[in-house]
Parts: structure tokens; sequence; C-alpha cells
């Protein structure tokens, strides 16, 4: 350790060298009695002296710091405390200040100061109101207080309580009542740091205001409901909660028939209505003692309400409600005029009504009659449908079988147009009953496959004549779509359509094709045509309405549109008419694109565009069961021509003996439906049957109803419409299985 350590240079002069000498001389000692232990340790003990000096020094030099330190923070905690009182007083002053009483309570609703107005209007609390005065007990020196006015049937504990109370909310609000009709508002606001903030401010003089203005209001009132109530034209009178008369009008007075002298506030209301109890009759279920009963009745009264009559024609109305003190309000209406009018509109009523019972019995009689003549009408087209399509059917079997005997080309295609012709005969007729039954309601499509090529094939050679005849230009455009709808009605419908065309037309072009959209199909029917006026478009499709006056009643009834609107509707098909004066009138039929397959095999296809020669079923057998005559006599000459054997008789039974007989049993059965020995093709289809086993059959029929294409395909049988399509025959003979069936063992 060094020597400089051990001496403080703030000791005198004299003092240091004192110490050097010391140390000197220790160590001068120790340096003799170096070889000696006990010198050793004294110098360690010197050593550690040393050192000890040092440490005392540093801390007390810590210790002066720390109480300069000290000093310091007493000396701004006297400047603080000296800052604190001077705005605690400044607080104070501005408090003071204010011209409401102001008192601020801490977090733990203890009072910490208040203003000298916060004790003005309650004298007797200023010596008592001091800094650490608890809330509650403030509250209970005001509840005790001499100047307050508490209201009536209140005590002052039940006063604190309610005061108390509102305490926990954040704003508070109320205005206390003194003597001498003295009013203050008390505020309390809530801070967010817990203290509570009370201001009291005198509302004297705005109450006074408000309660003068709110009786000036009272008055207004008074006087616009009197002369509200003089105006209306009810009586009306206002019972107090004692039964006492408070108010009425003259109205009042007129109805009950009393003068206004006998009509005053203060009466009794049994003697105020008596008069009108005695000489009225009531209208209903109440009755005068009812009226008395509901009148001496408490609270809670349901509103009441009756009519009486006075005399022998004057009717009021009275309705009587109870108000909120008790009292009731009863008023009185003049129904006379409304009664009277009410008996008279009763009466018309009942004039009216046996009117109407009467013509509802006349149209009731006229719509039984036309229904009846409907229902005949639908008869007699059914009827003469049926026996029209027989020898149309004969006629079109004959033209087929002559077609193929015939070898000049132009020949042929005479014969093909004459087919045409009787298919558009053909289809004519199934209109006129489709139609029928469009008109009786009872119309049932039949949706399915529709080639459009040979449809418009067809259509194109029936209206071509007629086209030429006028110098029109009929361009139909082929088309390859099949899509789905009731052939016949599908048919129908361009048929009106083009025929419409030709009729209306005088010169230009008519325009038939189809048009494909998506999923659908559009067909257009064109022309260059006088056009349709925007006022009329809606009117061509009512029943016989037809444009201009040359049309006469050999041209058409003017159906034809009406009809097309009623099949389009069944069907689905969507209808549009584009048209202007002059420039022509366009129809569009929407239909859907038919996306399954075929319903006759491939080969039929071919079949159709091959010559009828062509079609050949040489070793077949067919079993004809046909009634009419020239119908049985054409099918069996078309059959032959094709190469097949024919058995053809009249009846189930006729066939039965010539196959008892020796005939060859058949491979194929062909049945007319409508048989003239009382049963029907599927009765004598399951008897022969029964005979032959299960023999491929088709039912030949004109009858179009939905019941019985279900009811044959039970059966395993297929119909063929008359007239027959030779086509679709050829189709059966060739696809009907001759091996299959034979197998099966015969009775």
């Amino acid at each position: 350790m060094p020597v400089a350590a051990l001496v403080d240079p703030r000791d005198p002069p004299e003092r240091q060298i004192e110490k050097l000498r010391q140390i000197c001389a220790a160590l001068m000692r120790r340096v003799e009695r170096a070889d000696s232990d006990q010198r050793g340790a004294a110098y360690s003990q010197f050593q550690r002296a040393v050192l000890l000096e040092d440490q005392v020094r540093e801390r007390t030099r810590d210790l002066e710091r720390a109480l300069d330190l000290l000093n310091e923070s007493n000396a701004r905690l006297a400047a603080a405390n000296r800052e604190t009182e001077r705005a605690r007083s400044d607080l104070a002053g501005a408090i003071e200040t204010i011209q409401e009483g102001f008192a601020l309570f801490d977090a733990d609703d203890h009072l910490v100061l208040c203003n000298s107005r916060f004790a003005m209007n309650l004298p007797d609390l200023k010596d008592a109101l001091r800094p650490g005065l608890a809330f509650r007990d403030y509250v209970a020196l005001v509840s005790r207080s001499a100047h307050l006015d508490l209201p009536p049937g209140t005590s002052p504990e039940d006063w604190a309580r309610s005061r108390l109370a509102r305490h926990g909310e954040p704003h508070v609000m109320l205005n206390v009542r003194l003597l001498g009709d003295r009013w203050i508002q008390v505020s309390e606001h809530r801070m967010p740091t817990g203290q509570t903030v009370i201001m009291q401010t005198d509302v004297t003089d705005v109450i006074r205001a408000e309660r003068e203005e709110h009786g000036r209001l009272l008055d207004d009132q008074a006087r616009l409901i009197r002369a509200t109530l003089e105006h209306i034209d009810q009586g009306v009178g206002i019972v107090g909660p004692t039964g006492q008369l408070v108010g009425f009008n003259r109205r009042l007075g007129t109805m009950l028939g009393l003068p206004l002298n006998r009509l005053r506030p203060g009466l009794d209301c049994e003697a105020v209505f008596r008069p009108l109890l005695r000489d009225a009759a009531f209208d209903g279920r109440t009755t005068p003692d009812d009226l008395l009963a509901w009148v001496r009745g408490g609270s809670g009264r349901p509103p009441l309400r009756f009519a009486l009559r006075r005399g022998e024609n004057q009717w009021f109305e009275v309705f009587a409600e109870e108000m909120p003190d008790g009292g009731f309000v009863i008023s009185l209406s003049d129904v006379t005029r409304e009664r009277v009018a009410a008996r008279a509109l009763a009466e018309a009523n009942e004039l009216l009504e046996a009117r109407v019972a009467s013509r509802t019995l006349e149209l009731e009689d006229a719509l039984a009659a036309a229904e009846r003549a409907n229902a005949s009408r639908t008869r007699f087209v059914a009827a003469a449908s049926h026996d029209l399509l027989q020898p149309l059917s004969a006629a079109k079997l004959y033209l087929s079988s002559v077609a193929e005997d015939l070898p000049d080309p132009l020949h042929r295609e005479i014969v093909g147009k004459a087919q045409n012709a009787l298919a558009s005969v053909q289809a004519i007729i199934e209109a006129l009953l489709d139609i029928s039954k469009l008109e009786s309601g009872r119309a049932a499509a039949d949706i399915g496959p529709v080639e459009l090529g040979d449809l418009l094939a067809q259509l194109r050679d029936e209206f071509a004549p007629a086209a030429a005849l006028k110098g029109l230009r009929l361009t139909v455009v082929p088309s390859s779509l099949r899509v789905r709808s009731d052939p016949g009605y599908l048919r129908r419908i361009l048929q009106n359509l083009i025929g419409n065309a030709v009729r209306y037309t005088d010169r230009g072009r008519i325009l038939v094709g189809v048009r494909r959209g998506g999923a659908t199909a559009r067909l257009v029917v064109s022309d260059t045509g006088p056009g349709i006026p925007e006022s009329e478009q809606d009117n061509v499709f009512r029943e016989f309405h037809r444009l201009g006056r040359r049309a006469s009643a050999s041209e058409g009834l003017g159906l034809g549109l009406a009809i097309v609107d009623r099949a389009c509707a069944m069907l689905g098909h969507p209808l549009a008419l584009a048209s202007a004066p002059g420039r022509g009138t366009t129809f569009t039929v929407t239909v859907p694109l038919d996306g399954g397959l075929p319903d006759l095999p491939a080969s039929l296809g071919r079949a159709r565009s091959a010559s009828p020669a062509a079609w050949r079923h040489d070793g077949l057998t067919a079993l004809v069961v046909e009634d009419d005559m020239d119908m049985r006599r054409a099918l069996t000459l078309l059959l032959r021509s094709w190469g097949v054997r024919v058995i053809d008789a009249a009846s189930a039974a006729e066939a039965l003996r010539l196959l008892d007989a020796g005939a060859p049993p058949p491979d194929v059965l062909l049945i007319d439906y409508q048989l003239e020995d009382g049963r029907t093709g599927l009765e004598a289809i399951r008897a022969l049957r029964d005979r032959l086993g299960p023999v491929p059959a088709r039912l030949v029929t004109a009858d179009r109803s939905p019941a019985l294409r279900p009811t044959a395909e039970t059966m395993d049988v297929g119909i063929l419409e008359k007239p027959l399509d030779p086509l679709l025959l050829h189709a059966f003979l060739g696809t009907a299985g001759l091996g299959a069936w034979r197998a099966a063992p015969r009775c």
C-alpha cells in the first residue's frame, strides 16, 4: 500500500510530517523484526486500520451528499406546499364567486369543500357543512331541515331514502321545494375519478313562469275544447268522478230535449239522462239498467256502445268511455239518415238478390242448354269425323296400292299429290275433332317427336296451288330438325298461319322456314301482305274477328288465329306477332327441339325415301279384322301387293271360324277397334291370342282418346291411327317378330 494513502492531504503539514515519521519508525521496526511472527501480525493490523479509516472517510462523504439531497427535497416540498395552498385558496375563491351552490365530495362520499351559497337556501345546515361530512349524513340533515317543504304524505325518512337511491346514478337532476314557494334545482354529477360534484340553482322564477304559462295554456285549451265541443255534430257530456256534469255542449241539450237553463255544470248525471232513458227504445242487448249500472260502476269500466231510438224515426248511437280520473265522457250521434239509408239499401239488396236469383236460374237453364248443345255438337263432330275417316283411309290405301303399278313417273307424281291432298283432308278432319275438344275444354295433347321436313313438305304441296292461283311465290325452306310437340296441333297451327298469309297477301311472296336457337326451333311464317295495325294486333286472336271487309264467309269465319292462340297456349309454345301496315306480317312459334331417339327404326327413314315398290314382306301372313267392307278390301289389296298372305274377316268370331276351318296361323294381327258384333278390337285380340299365342298385333282405329293408348300398351298392342299411313304399316310388318312368338305353344 502506498504511503500517500495513509496521509490525508487536508491535514496540517505538521500532522502529515508526524504521520510520516511514525510510519518510517514502524517500517524500520518491522524490518528489524522481520523474522518474528508477532511483528508480521502487528503490520497486518496496521494495514487493516488504514483500510478502515479510508472506508469511514468514503461513507462520511456519501452521508454528506445524502444530507445535501434531503435538504434540496425539503426545499422543493415546501415550495410545492406553498403552491398547493395558493391553488386551494384560488379554487376556494373561484368557487365562492359562483352564483350557484357548489360542493365537492370525494370518492368515499365525504365532503371536501363547498362555497357559502351551498348553505344559503338551507341556513340551518351552515355549521354542519364542514370537510369530512359524509354524504349520507348531509342528506339526513337536508331531510330534517326546517326550510324543506316536503310533498304531502312524505316523511323525512322517505325523502332521504328516495334521495340516496338516486345518488348512485352518473347524473342526477331534481327539483326541491322550499318553504315560501321557493324552488332549487339540484344537479349531481359523478366524475371519472369517483368524486361527486353537486350544484344548487335557484329556479323559483323559472318554475313560477312555467306555472303561469301552463295556466294560460290550460285556459287556452279549455276555450279551444269548448269551441270544439260546440262545433262538432255529436252531443257530448263530461261527467266527473263524483257523477256530476262538469262539461257539455249545446248539441247535447238539443238531442236530449232539455232547455239550457236545465243543463248546467254540477247536475247529477242520472238526472240529466233520465229523460233520454224514459222516452227511448234501446236497440240491441243493452238496457237502461245496464247503462245506469255502468254509470254507477267504479274504475276499470270497459267502453260502452249502443243504439237507441226516440220517437218513431229518430235514432242515436251512444258511446261512453271512462277517463283516467274516474269520470267518463258520453257522446250521442244522430244516425237517423244512416239508418234510413241502410234500411233502403237493405230493401234494395233484397230486391236485387231476388232479381239476381231469378237471373241466375235463367242463366243456369241457358248454361245447361248450351252445355247440352255443346256436348251434342262434340258428339256429332266426333261421330262425323270417325265416319269421314273410314272412307278417307280406304282412299289412301287404294292410292298406295295403285301407285306401285303406275309406270309413268308423271302419273306417280299425280298420285303422290293426291295422297298429300288426302293427308291434308285427314289433318283437317282430325283438327276439326281436336278443335271441338279445345272449345269444350277436354283437349289433350299427345307430345312426341315431329319431323319438320315431312311436315313442311306436306304443307308446301297443300298450299302451293292456292298461292300460285293468286300469283304469290310460296317458299318453304326445308329443315332436318325434329321437335317435340303434338303433330296434329302443330300442323293445324301452321295450316292456319299459312292459310291466313295466302288469304290476305295480294302480291309478293310468303316465306315459311325454321330458325334454330339453342334448344328451341322457331317456326316462322312471313308474308308481304298489308300488315296489321298495332291497335288490331291483340284483336286478331279473338274469335270471329277478321281484318278488312273484303273477306267473305267462304274465306273463313275468323277462327284460324283464335285456334292458333289456344293451341299454342295448350302446347306451351310461345306465339309472337311482328307486323306494321304496308310491311307485311311475321308469325313466330317457338317449339322445343327433340333430343331423344326416333320412335321408328332406322330403316324407316330409308324406307320413306325409297319407292313403295321396294316394300316386300313375302312369306308373311296377316289376319285382318275390319267390319267396313271398303276399308277391309283396300287394306287387303295393299298387303297383297307387298307379298303378304291375307286372312280377312268382318269380326273376331268369323276369324276364329276361319282358323278352325284350316286357315294358316297368322304372323301379325291387324284389328279394327270398333266392331259391329259389339266387341272392341282389344277384346278380339285377347280372344285370338288365347287361340294363337302372343301374336304381334296392331289396333287400327280413328279413336284418339288419351285413355286408349295406355290400355293397349298393357296388352303389348300398338296403335295405327286412321287414315292408315302405309309407311307405318310397312314399319310394323318389317319389325314384327317371326320366330320368337312361334316357339310358344298354341291352343
